[in-house]
Protein backbone atom coordinates (compact mmCIF):
# COMPACT_ATOMS: atom_id res chain seq x y z
CA UNK A 1 0.00 0.00 0.00
CA UNK A 2 1.38 3.40 -0.91
CA UNK A 3 1.44 6.65 0.79
CA UNK A 4 0.11 10.18 -0.04
CA UNK A 5 2.16 12.81 1.71
CA UNK A 6 -0.36 16.06 2.40
CA UNK A 7 0.22 18.89 4.92
CA UNK A 8 3.22 16.80 6.28
CA UNK A 9 1.67 14.62 7.53
CA UNK A 10 1.74 10.95 5.76
CA UNK A 11 -1.97 9.09 5.48
CA UNK A 12 -1.66 5.85 4.46
CA UNK A 13 -4.27 5.40 1.74
CA UNK A 14 -6.81 2.91 2.25
CA UNK A 15 -7.76 2.54 -1.62
CA UNK A 16 -7.10 2.73 -5.28
CA UNK A 17 -6.71 5.85 -6.92
CA UNK A 18 -10.26 7.90 -5.92
CA UNK A 19 -10.93 7.73 -10.22
CA UNK A 20 -11.03 4.00 -10.24
CA UNK A 21 -12.91 3.05 -7.30
CA UNK A 22 -15.47 5.51 -8.35
CA UNK A 23 -15.71 4.02 -11.59
CA UNK A 24 -15.95 0.29 -10.35
CA UNK A 25 -18.52 1.34 -7.74
CA UNK A 26 -21.02 3.19 -10.16
CA UNK A 27 -20.80 0.18 -12.17
CA UNK A 28 -22.26 -2.45 -9.68
CA UNK A 29 -25.96 -2.22 -8.95
CA UNK A 30 -27.92 -1.16 -5.83
CA UNK A 31 -30.16 -2.48 -3.73
CA UNK A 32 -30.72 0.24 -1.36
CA UNK A 33 -33.90 2.62 -1.07
CA UNK A 34 -33.82 5.69 -3.94
CA UNK A 35 -33.03 8.92 -1.69
CA UNK A 36 -35.90 10.90 -0.11
CA UNK A 37 -33.53 12.92 2.38
CA UNK A 38 -29.59 14.04 3.03
CA UNK A 39 -28.70 15.02 6.65
CA UNK A 40 -25.81 17.85 6.05
CA UNK A 41 -23.14 17.55 9.10
CA UNK A 42 -21.18 20.50 8.48
CA UNK A 43 -17.36 19.55 9.19
CA UNK A 44 -15.23 22.44 8.90
CA UNK A 45 -16.28 26.17 8.84
CA UNK A 46 -14.18 29.50 8.12
CA UNK A 47 -16.25 32.28 6.90
CA UNK A 48 -13.24 33.59 5.13
CA UNK A 49 -12.90 29.93 2.42
CA UNK A 50 -14.65 29.59 -0.71
CA UNK A 51 -14.07 26.05 -1.32
CA UNK A 52 -14.55 24.50 -4.62
CA UNK A 53 -12.17 21.80 -4.98
CA UNK A 54 -12.32 18.68 -3.27
CA UNK A 55 -10.90 15.14 -3.26
CA UNK A 56 -11.96 12.30 -1.65
CA UNK A 57 -9.17 9.83 -0.53
CA UNK A 58 -10.34 6.78 0.50
CA UNK A 59 -13.08 8.19 3.79
CA UNK A 60 -10.49 10.92 4.07
CA UNK A 61 -11.16 14.53 2.33
CA UNK A 62 -8.38 17.34 0.75
CA UNK A 63 -9.50 20.48 -0.32
CA UNK A 64 -7.82 23.39 -1.96
CA UNK A 65 -9.32 26.96 -1.86
CA UNK A 66 -8.56 30.45 -1.72
CA UNK A 67 -5.90 32.15 0.55
CA UNK A 68 -3.64 29.76 -0.68
CA UNK A 69 -5.38 27.55 1.98
CA UNK A 70 -5.76 23.90 1.80
CA UNK A 71 -6.20 20.93 4.14
CA UNK A 72 -6.54 17.51 4.79
CA UNK A 73 -9.70 15.96 6.84
CA UNK A 74 -9.09 12.78 8.98
CA UNK A 75 -12.60 10.44 9.11
CA UNK A 76 -11.43 8.66 11.63
CA UNK A 77 -10.32 11.13 14.07
CA UNK A 78 -12.78 13.50 12.40
CA UNK A 79 -9.72 16.04 12.57
CA UNK A 80 -8.58 18.41 10.38
CA UNK A 81 -4.90 19.82 9.28
CA UNK A 82 -4.95 23.18 7.13
CA UNK A 83 -1.96 24.93 5.74
CA UNK A 84 -1.02 27.72 3.72
CA UNK A 85 1.41 27.93 0.38
CA UNK A 86 2.31 31.01 -1.03
CA UNK A 87 4.27 31.97 -4.23
CA UNK A 88 6.69 34.90 -3.09
CA UNK A 89 3.87 37.39 -1.77
CA UNK A 90 0.85 35.69 -3.69
CA UNK A 91 -1.29 33.64 -2.35
CA UNK A 92 -3.06 31.49 -5.09
CA UNK A 93 -6.88 30.69 -5.07
CA UNK A 94 -6.81 26.98 -5.58
CA UNK A 95 -10.15 25.64 -7.75
CA UNK A 96 -8.91 22.56 -8.85
CA UNK A 97 -7.39 19.42 -6.84
CA UNK A 98 -6.94 15.84 -7.66
CA UNK A 99 -4.71 13.25 -6.26
CA UNK A 100 -2.62 9.94 -7.14
CA UNK A 101 -1.61 6.87 -4.80
CA UNK A 102 1.13 9.27 -4.02
CA UNK A 103 0.91 12.75 -4.86
CA UNK A 104 -1.30 15.73 -3.93
CA UNK A 105 -1.57 18.43 -6.63
CA UNK A 106 -3.88 21.89 -6.41
CA UNK A 107 -3.38 24.17 -9.32
CA UNK A 108 -4.43 28.05 -8.37
CA UNK A 109 -6.73 30.58 -10.98
CA UNK A 110 -5.49 33.41 -13.02
CA UNK A 111 -1.87 34.74 -13.63
CA UNK A 112 0.81 33.21 -13.24
CA UNK A 113 -0.66 29.72 -13.25
CA UNK A 114 0.45 27.62 -10.31
CA UNK A 115 0.17 23.61 -10.28
CA UNK A 116 1.76 22.06 -6.95
CA UNK A 117 2.49 18.66 -6.06
CA UNK A 118 3.52 17.08 -2.92
CA UNK A 119 7.57 16.38 -2.52
CA UNK A 120 9.78 13.71 -1.21
CA UNK A 121 9.97 15.93 1.91
CA UNK A 122 6.51 16.58 2.45
CA UNK A 123 6.67 19.73 1.09
CA UNK A 124 4.83 21.10 -1.70
CA UNK A 125 6.58 21.52 -4.85
CA UNK A 126 5.92 24.07 -7.98
CA UNK A 127 5.81 22.03 -11.08
CA UNK A 128 4.13 24.02 -13.43
CA UNK A 129 3.98 27.70 -14.14
CA UNK A 130 2.70 29.52 -16.36
CA UNK A 131 3.03 33.33 -16.90
CA UNK A 132 0.44 34.26 -19.58
CA UNK A 133 -1.81 37.15 -18.43
CA UNK A 134 -5.03 35.45 -20.08
CA UNK A 135 -4.04 32.19 -17.93
CA UNK A 136 -7.17 30.61 -15.84
CA UNK A 137 -6.80 27.00 -15.11
CA UNK A 138 -10.26 25.53 -13.82
CA UNK A 139 -10.57 21.75 -13.61
CA UNK A 140 -7.69 19.01 -13.11
CA UNK A 141 -7.59 15.21 -12.60
CA UNK A 142 -5.60 11.83 -13.11
CA UNK A 143 -6.46 8.49 -15.79
CA UNK A 144 -4.20 6.80 -13.10
CA UNK A 145 -1.18 7.37 -11.23
CA UNK A 146 1.23 8.24 -14.08
CA UNK A 147 -1.14 10.63 -16.74
CA UNK A 148 -2.98 13.47 -15.36
CA UNK A 149 -4.96 16.51 -16.95
CA UNK A 150 -5.56 19.40 -16.22
CA UNK A 151 -7.65 22.68 -18.69
CA UNK A 152 -8.38 25.98 -18.61
CA UNK A 153 -9.35 29.18 -20.50
CA UNK A 154 -8.28 29.72 -24.09
CA UNK A 155 -4.89 32.44 -24.03
CA UNK A 156 -3.98 31.16 -27.78
CA UNK A 157 -7.03 30.14 -29.67
CA UNK A 158 -7.81 26.81 -28.21
CA UNK A 159 -8.66 25.36 -24.75
CA UNK A 160 -5.78 25.45 -22.57
CA UNK A 161 -5.11 21.88 -22.06
CA UNK A 162 -1.70 20.35 -19.95
CA UNK A 163 -1.05 17.28 -18.98
CA UNK A 164 1.68 15.22 -17.75
CA UNK A 165 3.18 11.19 -18.18
CA UNK A 166 5.36 11.41 -15.55
CA UNK A 167 3.23 11.27 -12.56
CA UNK A 168 2.87 14.78 -12.24
CA UNK A 169 7.07 15.70 -12.22
CA UNK A 170 6.63 17.32 -15.43
CA UNK A 171 3.54 18.95 -17.57
CA UNK A 172 3.50 19.68 -20.97
CA UNK A 173 1.09 22.31 -22.61
CA UNK A 174 -0.45 21.32 -25.65
CA UNK A 175 -0.24 23.44 -28.78
CA UNK A 176 -3.53 24.61 -30.44
CA UNK A 177 -2.39 22.68 -33.30
CA UNK A 178 -3.71 19.45 -31.84
CA UNK A 179 -7.17 21.03 -30.97
CA UNK A 180 -10.27 22.38 -31.54
CA UNK A 181 -10.03 25.97 -32.59
CA UNK A 182 -12.13 27.52 -29.51
CA UNK A 183 -15.21 30.01 -30.69
CA UNK A 184 -14.52 33.77 -29.56
CA UNK A 185 -15.53 33.66 -26.05
CA UNK A 186 -15.90 29.86 -25.21
CA UNK A 187 -14.16 29.40 -21.79
CA UNK A 188 -14.85 27.30 -18.92
CA UNK A 189 -15.78 27.92 -15.19
CA UNK A 190 -13.58 27.65 -12.54
CA UNK A 191 -16.96 26.65 -9.95
CA UNK A 192 -16.54 23.22 -9.24
CA UNK A 193 -13.38 21.41 -10.38
CA UNK A 194 -15.65 19.10 -12.72
CA UNK A 195 -15.35 20.37 -16.38
CA UNK A 196 -13.44 17.21 -16.66
CA UNK A 197 -14.56 13.83 -16.88
CA UNK A 198 -13.47 10.44 -17.13
CA UNK A 199 -13.91 7.08 -18.09
CA UNK A 200 -10.89 4.88 -18.66
CA UNK A 201 -8.82 6.02 -21.19
CA UNK A 202 -11.48 8.42 -22.34
CA UNK A 203 -11.84 12.17 -21.54
CA UNK A 204 -14.88 15.10 -21.89
CA UNK A 205 -13.97 18.39 -21.24
CA UNK A 206 -17.40 20.90 -20.86
CA UNK A 207 -16.63 24.48 -21.92
CA UNK A 208 -19.28 27.25 -21.68
CA UNK A 209 -19.65 31.13 -22.15
CA UNK A 210 -20.25 32.34 -25.85
CA UNK A 211 -20.37 28.62 -26.57
CA UNK A 212 -20.60 25.32 -24.60
CA UNK A 213 -18.74 22.36 -26.03
CA UNK A 214 -17.56 18.87 -25.68
CA UNK A 215 -13.90 18.17 -26.05
CA UNK A 216 -13.84 14.07 -26.15
CA UNK A 217 -10.82 12.28 -26.10
CA UNK A 218 -10.44 8.81 -26.17
CA UNK A 219 -7.18 8.09 -25.86
CA UNK A 220 -5.87 10.07 -22.82
CA UNK A 221 -5.71 13.14 -24.82
CA UNK A 222 -3.36 11.90 -27.45
CA UNK A 223 -6.49 13.01 -30.13
CA UNK A 224 -9.53 15.15 -29.96
CA UNK A 225 -13.08 16.15 -31.54
CA UNK A 226 -15.63 18.27 -30.65
CA UNK A 227 -19.18 18.11 -29.72
CA UNK A 228 -22.25 20.90 -29.38
CA UNK A 229 -24.04 20.64 -26.63
CA UNK A 230 -27.79 22.31 -26.17
CA UNK A 231 -27.18 23.69 -23.10
CA UNK A 232 -28.24 27.57 -23.03
CA UNK A 233 -24.94 29.84 -24.45
CA UNK A 234 -23.87 33.22 -25.47
CA UNK A 235 -23.21 35.22 -22.68
CA UNK A 236 -19.93 34.99 -20.40
CA UNK A 237 -22.11 33.70 -17.80
CA UNK A 238 -24.13 30.70 -19.10
CA UNK A 239 -23.13 27.54 -20.85
CA UNK A 240 -21.85 24.31 -19.01
CA UNK A 241 -20.84 24.20 -15.60
CA UNK A 242 -20.06 20.57 -14.76
CA UNK A 243 -20.10 17.04 -16.60
CA UNK A 244 -19.94 13.43 -15.00
CA UNK A 245 -20.06 10.31 -17.15
CA UNK A 246 -21.41 6.71 -15.60
CA UNK A 247 -19.75 4.58 -18.84
CA UNK A 248 -18.27 5.81 -21.61
CA UNK A 249 -22.06 6.12 -23.25
CA UNK A 250 -24.04 7.61 -20.46
CA UNK A 251 -23.37 11.06 -19.10
CA UNK A 252 -24.79 14.25 -18.31
CA UNK A 253 -23.99 17.58 -18.24
CA UNK A 254 -25.51 20.61 -15.98
CA UNK A 255 -24.77 24.52 -15.62
CA UNK A 256 -27.46 27.58 -16.73
CA UNK A 257 -26.73 30.73 -15.55
CA UNK A 258 -25.61 31.93 -12.18
CA UNK A 259 -26.63 35.54 -12.36
CA UNK A 260 -30.36 33.94 -13.50
CA UNK A 261 -30.38 30.73 -11.03
CA UNK A 262 -33.57 30.34 -11.04
CA UNK A 263 -34.14 29.67 -14.74
CA UNK A 264 -34.45 26.33 -15.83
CA UNK A 265 -34.62 25.90 -19.44
CA UNK A 266 -31.47 24.91 -21.28
CA UNK A 267 -29.35 24.01 -18.40
CA UNK A 268 -29.34 19.73 -17.73
CA UNK A 269 -28.98 17.24 -20.80
CA UNK A 270 -28.37 13.74 -20.83
CA UNK A 271 -26.37 11.93 -24.12
CA UNK A 272 -26.48 8.01 -23.86
CA UNK A 273 -23.49 8.04 -27.46
CA UNK A 274 -20.49 9.07 -25.66
CA UNK A 275 -21.27 13.08 -25.91
CA UNK A 276 -21.33 12.73 -29.51
CA UNK A 277 -25.04 14.03 -29.01
CA UNK A 278 -27.02 15.76 -25.97
CA UNK A 279 -30.71 15.91 -24.91
CA UNK A 280 -32.15 18.58 -23.22
CA UNK A 281 -34.26 17.27 -19.76
CA UNK A 282 -36.30 18.36 -17.43
CA UNK A 283 -36.88 21.28 -19.59
CA UNK A 284 -38.96 24.15 -17.55
CA UNK A 285 -38.25 22.16 -14.04
CA UNK A 286 -36.07 22.32 -11.02
CA UNK A 287 -33.50 22.77 -10.67
CA UNK A 288 -32.27 25.98 -12.17
CA UNK A 289 -28.72 26.69 -12.03
CA UNK A 290 -26.55 24.03 -10.28
CA UNK A 291 -22.59 24.08 -10.35
CA UNK A 292 -21.90 20.62 -9.47
CA UNK A 293 -23.47 17.25 -11.26
CA UNK A 294 -22.31 13.23 -9.92
CA UNK A 295 -23.90 9.97 -10.71
CA UNK A 296 -24.28 8.27 -7.55
CA UNK A 297 -22.53 5.27 -7.29
CA UNK A 298 -24.16 2.28 -7.59
CA UNK A 299 -27.01 3.94 -9.06
CA UNK A 300 -27.28 1.95 -12.43
CA UNK A 301 -26.74 5.55 -14.25
CA UNK A 302 -30.20 6.19 -13.33
CA UNK A 303 -29.73 8.40 -10.08
CA UNK A 304 -28.06 11.83 -10.08
CA UNK A 305 -27.47 14.68 -7.58
CA UNK A 306 -26.48 18.14 -8.39
CA UNK A 307 -25.46 20.70 -6.10
CA UNK A 308 -25.14 24.58 -6.29
CA UNK A 309 -25.52 27.86 -3.98
CA UNK A 310 -29.10 27.50 -3.96
CA UNK A 311 -29.69 24.11 -2.98
CA UNK A 312 -29.18 19.88 -3.71
CA UNK A 313 -31.19 18.25 -6.06
CA UNK A 314 -31.68 14.42 -6.49
CA UNK A 315 -33.24 12.34 -9.83
CA UNK A 316 -33.21 9.08 -10.19
CA UNK A 317 -34.66 8.54 -13.78
CA UNK A 318 -31.61 9.77 -15.54
CA UNK A 319 -32.27 13.31 -15.40
CA UNK A 320 -36.16 13.56 -16.58
CA UNK A 321 -37.61 14.66 -13.42
CA UNK A 322 -36.00 16.24 -9.95
CA UNK A 323 -37.15 16.63 -6.04
CA UNK A 324 -35.35 19.26 -3.83
CA UNK A 325 -33.96 17.37 -1.05
CA UNK A 326 -32.07 20.85 0.23
CA UNK A 327 -31.73 24.90 0.18
CA UNK A 328 -28.24 24.74 1.66
CA UNK A 329 -26.18 25.63 -0.84
CA UNK A 330 -23.13 24.06 -1.99
CA UNK A 331 -20.34 24.33 -4.85
CA UNK A 332 -19.11 20.66 -5.14
CA UNK A 333 -19.71 17.53 -4.30
CA UNK A 334 -17.74 14.19 -4.12
CA UNK A 335 -19.09 10.28 -3.25
CA UNK A 336 -17.77 8.48 -0.93
CA UNK A 337 -20.12 5.46 -1.23
CA UNK A 338 -23.34 5.11 -2.96
CA UNK A 339 -25.09 7.02 -0.19
CA UNK A 340 -22.83 9.76 1.23
CA UNK A 341 -20.72 12.28 0.27
CA UNK A 342 -18.67 15.01 0.76
CA UNK A 343 -19.94 18.58 -0.23
CA UNK A 344 -18.30 22.21 -0.12
CA UNK A 345 -19.23 25.49 -0.82
CA UNK A 346 -18.97 28.97 0.75
CA UNK A 347 -17.64 29.15 4.31
CA UNK A 348 -17.72 25.63 4.70
CA UNK A 349 -17.24 21.25 3.89
CA UNK A 350 -20.08 19.07 5.15
CA UNK A 351 -20.76 15.30 5.03
CA UNK A 352 -24.10 14.60 3.11
CA UNK A 353 -25.61 11.20 4.23
CA UNK A 354 -28.46 10.35 1.63
CA UNK A 355 -31.45 7.99 2.69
Amino acid sequence: MKKLVLLLLVLTASCKNNNESEADDSASTSKREKFSEVHIENILEDDSLSIRAIQVIGENLAFAANKGTYGLYNATTKTWKTNTQAYDSVYPEFRAIASTSNDFFMLGVGSPALLYKTGNNGQLELVYKEDDEKAFYDSMTFWNDTEGIAMGDPTDGCISIIITRDAGKNWEKLDCEQLPAAVEGEAAFAASNSNIAIYKDETWILTGGMKSRILYSPDKGKNWEIFDTPLVQGTATSGGYSVDFFNSEIGFIIGGDYTKSKENNGNKAITTDGGKTWNLVAEGQEPGYRSSIKFVPGGDGEELVAVGFEGIDYSKDGGETWSELSKEGFFTIRFINDSTAYAAGSGRVAKLRFK
